[in-house]
């Protein structure tokens, strides 16, 4: 698929990154993963920026220097180790291959590398090892599987995953900005007695809700919904699992929500996906009814956690374990899963002593 020379770079024990860039520095997502950059202190000496024409030139503050955004464009990636790219597909699949070519791995945010299956699809709390089979460039999930997956890796190496159903509850933010400015306007114009004409959306998004995210896709399903399917059983590794998705499109901002019913091949108590839960990387339980403590999008904004509660026995499955399951959609469900993609690869090169 690529120019094997693109990987010369790589095959040496590295301590930093002399040079990274960032695709789509100006977007929502790419103001959060400068953010992690920072936050988390990734090992990199220079940041290069890249954007299209109508950002070029805009300075931005990334921790305590100020970068200028460059042109995206073939010549852009020359001396540059490592790419996190948060872009439409379509820009994706030309600037991508460029960048390998010049000897950078990718790690893409965009939805058109994720069911290459020359290029591993990677949640770092589900299917680490599937980093070492990258050829240059790296996928990171559609954010409601990513959240999804992190959930149910637990309960999957404990007792085998066989079934799940979901309906999802996702944010207007999962659109971009123009998602929320519309939730905004939508709102406003509600109010004010009158209907706002949606153009991100289907519907008015107001006080509403739209059992539509995508094209129709598959037999009834759309493209958001046959996603889950697809990138659950690539990310678990088990093309046996069966899932049923509905994904809606709710009035909230930031937090995609999802409800979800999973049927094992090994039954598990309550009490034993509780401790699962609770034992698992990236996974917060917050499951109190009686009190009534469980995950809300307005409390699990700006954390990078997947939130778990209302676990309970499924009343209509003898192997069944329902849940309820929030996170924050710009966070988890893309700017940190690619950042820790990038720390994973940096991790797995520092052992190794090869730069994967």
């Amino acid at each position: 698929m690529f120019c094997s020379d693109s990987i010369t770079l790589f095959e040496q024990r590295i301590t930093v990154y002399e040079t990274i860039a960032l695709v789509g520095a100006t977007g929502a997502v790419g103001r959060i993963v400068l953010e992690q950059l920072v936050q988390r202190k990734f090992p990199y000496k220079r940041l290069k920026l890249l954007a299209s024409e109508r950002s070029v030139g805009r300075e931005v503050r990334v921790g305590s220097e100020t970068i200028t955004v460059e042109l995206l464009q073939s010549g852009a990636f020359k001396n540059i180790d490592l790419v996190i790219a948060s872009t439409p597909d379509e820009v994706s699949a030309e600037f991508a291959p460029w960048a390998v070519e010049a000897g950078a791995v990718v790690v893409d945010e965009s939805g058109f590398w994720r069911m290459d299956p020359t290029v591993p699809l990677i949640v770092p709390e589900v299917n680490p090892e599937a980093v070492d089979s990258h050829s240059g460039i790296i996928a990171s999930p559609n954010c409601s599987t990513t959240q999804m997956v992190v959930a149910l890796a637990p309960l999957h190496k404990a007792a085998k995953v066989k079934r799940v159903i979901v309906s999802t509850y996702q944010a207007t933010s999962g659109a971009g900005l123009a998602g929320n400015e519309e939730l905004h306007d939508s709102v406003r114009t509600a109010l004010s007695g009158q209907v706002h004409p949606p153009s991100t959306f289907q519907h008015p998004i107001g006080f509403n809700l739209i059992p539509q995210i995508g094209s129709e896709k598959h037999i009834g399903y759309t493209s958001e919904e046959m996603k889950m399917v697809y990138e659950t059983r690539k990310i678990m590794g088990d093309d046996d699992i069966q899932v049923c998705p509905t994904c809606v499109r709710v009035p909230v901002t930031v937090g995609h929500s999802e409800s979800i019913l999973v049927e094992t091949e090994k039954p598990l108590s309550v009490d034993e996906a509780h401790d699962l839960f609770q034992n698992a990387e990236g996974v917060t339980v917050v499951d109190d009814l009686e009190s009534q403590q469980y995950p809300m999008p307005r409390d699990c904004e700006g954390r990078d956690d997947v939130f778990v509660g209302r676990i309970r026995k499924d009343l209509s499955c003898n192997n069944g374990i329902a849940f309820w399951c929030v996170s924050d959609n710009l966070r988890k469900g893309a700017a940190t899963n690619a950042v820790q993609i990038a720390e994973l690869l940096f991790e797995r090169s520092a052992s190794s002593g090869e730069k994967s």
